[in-house]
């Protein structure tokens, strides 16, 4: 009678451990989504997050077949409130992973303090020059970009349309001076000059007279979110998109080119996606993106979304255990997914190699503002920086 007492006390202590088990395999993934949702470059942000959760949506609330619980914060692109972030994060909530970061001033600011924890940061937009190179980390994989690609590409594209002389303006942060680094890399004409304006300045009438003074071919120009809107309206308000060429970068996004309407409509930027992008996982993305949101998804949308395709890759690898976290960096590494750009792998410095296009604002048989493909002058692009990463 005892022997069958002591069995079935086991037998049942065994059913609990079990249980206990199960239970603790089921407690969803915690992961930090820090981005910028107030203020002047609260679009992207809101933009990422959307892409994002669309498709942990999509996968029933779980990213490698694990319920994750996605914990929102807004960092108001400011340096010092997402550095407490990120210590509320890693330190009261045991995030092993924490995703986003619109700015490259923010990025710079959370990188090390995140990485340097074993914490895992995915960065679906700002891709700092530093990072690419010299300060990469093997806990850090950017998803989107280097900040540099997306003018490279005009850089070529203003040589190839023979601008003999640009000025170049952008905001002065870390991320503006990657751009117009990345276009005076690959642009081979004269730059009369470079004009760099306060984050917070909204008023551009100042900066628009001294380049007209200096009567240059075109302007290349990158402001984030708002900034866009109002920049582009002023030069167009000062009559300059009459006779000087506007390139850019960041700028005509899905929502900036909603609100700038036909102002916006022939003008050319470069990027590494467009809605037009003809692959199944794209054609899927965009059309669950309008069916939901009731817009066409912008390039930070694209982001988000590829951004969770490559952690619903990585956390089914290793099974949902992240404790482990020379697998889930390998699996990270891997990036075995298929993205809405098509293919997608990381280079040694766990920045992307791309394919950079360039794209025209047109609109499309629904009468809605968008862009379209017109080529893409570079192939399997890597960033100027990967060589200096000591990783391999």
């Amino acid at each position: 009678m005892l022997k069958r007492s002591v069995r079935y006390l086991l037998a049942g202590s065994a059913l609990l451990a079990a249980s206990a088990a199960f239970a603790q395999a089921q407690q969803p993934i915690k992961i930090g989504f820090m981005a910028t949702f107030s203020g002047p470059v609260s679009v992207p942000g809101q933009e990422m997050y959307d892409g994002f959760m669309l498709a942990v949506e999509e996968r029933g609330g779980k990213l490698g077949g694990v319920p994750v619980e996605i914990l929102k914060e807004d960092d108001q692109f400011k340096p010092e409130v997402a550095s407490q972030i990120v210590t509320k994060l890693i330190e009261r909530e045991n995030v092993p992973v924490i995703a986003g970061v619109v700015g490259s001033n923010v990025m710079m600011a959370v990188a090390k303090p995140i990485t340097d924890k074993g914490v895992f940061l995915v960065g679906l937009n700002s891709g700092p020059s530093p990072l690419a190179g010299a300060s990469c980390s093997p806990n850090l994989f950017v998803a989107s970009w280097q900040n540099d690609n997306i003018s490279e590409v005009v850089g070529q594209y203003a040589n190839d349309k023979g601008y003999k002389n640009v000025v170049l303006m952008t905001a002065n942060f870390q991320g503006g001076k990657d751009v117009l680094g990345g276009f005076k890399r690959y642009y081979k004409g004269k730059i009369l000059d470079e004009i760099y304006t306060p984050l917070n300045q909204l008023d551009f009438s100042a900066e628009l007279t001294q380049l007209t003074s200096k009567k240059p071919d075109a302007v290349f120009a990158f402001y984030p979110g708002s900034l866009a809107i109002t920049f582009v309206r002023q030069y167009q308000l000062a009559g300059l998109l009459k006779t000087t060429p506007l390139l850019s970068s960041g700028i005509l996004e899905i929502p900036t080119i909603a609100a700038l309407k036909d102002s916006a409509l022939g003008a050319f930027g470069g990027s590494f996606w467009g809605p037009d992008t003809d692959n199944p996982v794209n054609r899927k993305f965009v059309e669950q993106f309008e069916s939901k949101y009731k817009h066409i998804p912008s390039t930070w949308a694209a982001q988000g979304y590829d951004g969770a395709l490559l952690l619903d890759s990585a956390i089914a690898k290793v099974k949902g255990n992240l404790a482990d976290k020379d697998a889930f960096r390998a699996a990270l590494k891997q990036a075995d997914f298929k993205s809405v750009r098509g293919s997608f792998k990381f280079n040694n410095n766990h920045f992307p190699i791309l394919d950079m296009s360039m794209y025209e604002v047109i609109k499309d048989a629904k009468g809605r503002y968008t862009v379209r493909t017109v080529a893409t002058p570079m192939k399997d692009h890597q960033d100027a920086y990967h060589n200096l990463c000591p990783m391999t």
